[in-house]
């Protein structure tokens, strides 16, 4: 019997490999150090007796990184009031905090809503009593750009202009680009409030390049743009705002000493991860990038031409992130949709797969994190009398997914977050 007839086990075993790769409390736990009261990171040593020590850890990977730091930290914490706050859009039931935690919740993602307006401020009533002896510990990961959030506008009219962007087919980087200019928590806003207190910060990128301004729109890094830069990408996308916001898009840094930004995981590392894999279950295995963009139902069908070219028994990866430019009320997300408009270019193509879901677990507004398809994918919904080419053109792929066996991928939400993974495999006879 052929090997195509396993191709879920071995999608499932590799985006399994990916998602390891990228734990978040492992990758905390190989960077940052700790020998007596000295904390040994990227390079650095921070003497803990000097001062207190403040943990601000945002994003959906926030628990678990936050977790790694109080097992290697935790006593260092200051006694008494919060000394930590983390922020994230879900909390594990098992999660049971250090005493001096303070758990926020903030599900609004990726709209930031009344509970991260709420969380932010607590986050910079707590920095507030910092001192230059003190010392700020950041975690950072995807939907931080959400969860910490303080803009500048009215909250209904930054989620409206939020709306907007998502639905625009913007690019991640124009659309942080928005978010440093018009949000006081980005942009640098999270080192200014831990001013003068010395501040180091830990990344998991989510973003396709990993620069640090980009992941969480820069909450501990200035970005370069300005608010001229910002207003240009609303034109572009003809966005309106009620009135011209008022910036400094100059953000200074009053810190004794330089701080420090290290990325600790990243989309890189996962896709290394799934070519391992891959290899393991008997594939030649090649990463083509790590910097993929596009519109989704393009890149999809990019995919597809590349997995028809692919030699029998072999196994290409991309990673990246692509957009959607939304028309309608379609129920999907990138990855479906991606992985629609590859079904429909490998459409009776033989033992051939594409497969494309988000490392967060969470595809758009659905509980898919994406989708697997071969040339039959389209014969199995013509079958139910659904038609492939009219959901894509609607961004209905989930629609179409959820009714036919054995597509859709769902790990529930993960707990990290580094882009998203596209697998092209192509079977031997």
């Amino acid at each position: 019997m052929s090997r195509f007839a396993d191709y879920r086990a071995h999608v499932q075993a590799m985006a399994s490999a990916a998602l390891a790769a990228a734990d978040p409390a492992a990758a905390v736990t190989r960077h940052l150090h700790r020998k007596n009261h000295t904390l040994h990171i990227g390079g650095e040593t921070f003497n803990l007796t000097n001062g207190r020590l403040f943990l601000i850890a945002v994003g959906k990977a926030a628990v678990p990184m936050a977790q790694a730091v109080l097992k290697i930290l935790g006593d260092e914490l200051t006694s008494g009031d919060a000394a930590s706050i983390v922020i994230a859009k879900t909390i594990p039931s098992d999660f049971i905090p250090h005493p001096s935690s303070f758990i926020l919740h903030a599900g609004n993602h990726p709209i930031p809503g009344l509970d991260s307006v709420a969380a932010t401020t607590a986050v910079r009533q707590l920095l507030s009593q910092t001192t230059k002896d003190d010392l700020v510990l950041c975690l950072i990961s995807g939907g931080a750009s959400a969860l910490l959030s303080q803009p500048i506008l009215p909250l209904a009219e930054w989620q409206a202009l939020n709306q907007q962007l998502l639905a625009s087919g913007c690019t991640i980087q124009e659309f942080n680009t928005v978010r440093r200019q018009l949000d006081a928590a980005k942009g640098g806003g999270l080192a200014r409030w831990a001013a003068p207190a010395r501040y180091l910060s830990l990344s998991l990128s989510d973003v396709v390049g990993s620069s640090l301004a980009m992941i969480g729109s820069g909450p501990t890094v200035p970005g370069n743009d300005t608010l001229a830069d910002a207003l240009a990408v609303l034109e572009q996308y003809r966005i309106k705002i009620a009135r011209k916001p008022d910036r400094n898009s100059s953000p200074t840094f009053p810190l004794p000493s330089p701080p420090v930004n290290l990325i600790i995981g990243n989309v890189g590392i996962a896709a290394t991860a799934v070519a391992r894999q891959a290899k393991k279950l008997g594939f030649r295995a090649q990463i083509l990038t790590t910097h993929l963009e596009g519109e989704a139902r393009e890149v999809g069908r990019v995919a597809a031409a590349i997995a028809r070219d692919l030699s029998p028994d072999s196994c290409a990866i991309l990673g990246g992130e692509t957009t959607v430019t939304v028309q309608g009320n379609g129920q999907g997300g990138r990855n479906q949709e991606t992985a629609l408009a590859a079904a429909i270019a490998l459409a009776d193509v033989p033992q051939t797969v594409v497969a494309s879901f988000a490392t967060d677990g969470e595809d758009g507004p659905t509980n898919a994190a994406g989708a697997m398809v071969t040339g039959e994918t389209v014969a199995h919904g013509r079958a139910r009398n659904l038609d492939a080419i009219v959901h894509l053109n609607r961004h209905h792929s989930h629609t179409f997914f959820r009714q036919i066996e054995n597509h859709l991928i769902i790990t529930g939400p993960t707990g990290t977050n580094v882009n998203d993974l596209i697998i092209m495999i192509k079977y031997g006879a």
